[in-house]
């Protein structure tokens, strides 16, 4: 069992509480940021939910990724770090910019500080976000040589997920002095949810069994959040990792009437709310002219999401469980946590 320290960042986050339970589960000592201290009881309460109770193996930092202060802090000492922190913009109608400058920053930030405290390796959080949007429809599943196309339609979040992602790489090849980098580039995380805050992709699940009356005609691919977690601890460790950006999904993606599908076979009575009818497209962009979510799903409409998952198969031996028990975990989590809309 390892006693080495690795920073985890944003341990508020849902796939950083879940990379925290990994860690932990395998020995080592964990340290996690937060923007502040009175958040550390929630966390705690978190991991609890999942099966930990670490003690004095976790400790709390302050820091924020939009100023210096604290990260050099943060960093002495560990070996490894694992970015997973995402700066949100407040305000309804954040400015592209509002997004794209706070995510490239903080990434700078924490290579820089992972740099200086002589880090061997840091894993970073990406986004399928930063592979497959903006392009023209695709006859095969997106891989890791894609990046998603600037010039297309892509929402600001996208973008900065893009941006900050290629930043990173730039800052590692030019600045980054014999520090390793590996990124992870999740589809739409599933998963047991630990709390009341949970992942963006988990509100899919939520609407759909709190009653949303049709589905958009969307497609995505999913992954577990335990299987992300274990793909980042492999990103971590292993040396055909360095360098290298990894995308998480498993097996095919799926259509959203599809995993309404799942959620009426395997949720029973739970999923009585659960629309299985499609949305017509028009009455979707007819709706987006007045709902900003809306309106960010537009350009989603009818595009194969499809991604394969062999490069992290192949070289880091990852094996997710299937899409359908992502899907029903996180239907599970949410009715036993009283999540659900009564």
């Amino acid at each position: 069992m390892s006693q080495e320290l690795v920073l985890v960042t944003g341990g508020t986050g849902f796939i950083a509480q879940h990379c925290i339970l990994a860690l932990l589960r395998e020995g080592f000592r964990v340290r996690t940021t937060v923007r502040s201290l009175a958040r550390e009881a929630e966390v705690r309460e978190n991991l609890k939910t999942g099966g930990a109770q670490p003690g004095a193996l976790l400790s709390f930092a302050v820091a924020d990724l939009g100023a210096d202060a604290g990260w050099a802090e943060a960093a002495t000492g560990c070996a490894y770090v694992i970015h997973g922190a995402s700066p949100t913009p407040s305000g309804t109608y954040a400015t592209d910019d509002d997004w794209i400058n706070p995510a490239v920053e903080g990434n700078l930030r924490v290579l820089r500080a992972a740099r200086d405290a002589g880090a061997r390796r840091v894993v970073l959080t990406s986004a399928f976000g930063a592979v497959g949007v903006g392009h023209k429809p695709m006859n095969r599943p997106f891989d890791e040589n894609d990046w998603s196309d600037l010039t297309g339609d892509v929402a600001p979040y996208q973008k900065s997920k893009t941006l900050s992602e290629r930043a990173a790489w730039d800052f590692i090849a030019k600045e980054g002095r014999g520090l390793e980098l590996a990124a992870v580039n999740p589809t739409a995380v599933l998963g047991p949810a630990l709390g009341a805050d949970y992942s963006h992709s988990i509100r899919i699940i939520k609407t759909m069994m709190d009653g949303q009356p049709g589905l958009p005609r969307i497609n995505s691919g999913f992954v577990d959040v335990r299987d992300v977690a274990d793909l980042h601890l492999r990103a971590m460790r292993d040396p055909a990792a360095a360098g290298e950006r990894f995308l998480a999904i498993a097996g095919q993606s799926m259509w959203f009437t599809e995993v309404a599908e799942v959620l009426h076979a395997r949720m029973g009575a739970a999923a009585s709310k659960v629309a299985t009818r499609s949305l017509p497209n028009w009455l979707v962009r007819l709706g987006a002219k007045k709902d900003r979510r809306m309106k960010d799903i537009v350009p989603m409409l009818g595009v194969n999401m499809n991604a394969t998952s062999a490069k992290a198969r192949r070289l880091l031996g990852w094996d997710p469980r299937p899409a359908e028990e992502a899907i029903v975990a996180t239907a599970e989590s949410l009715v036993k946590l009283k999540l659900l809309e009564s």
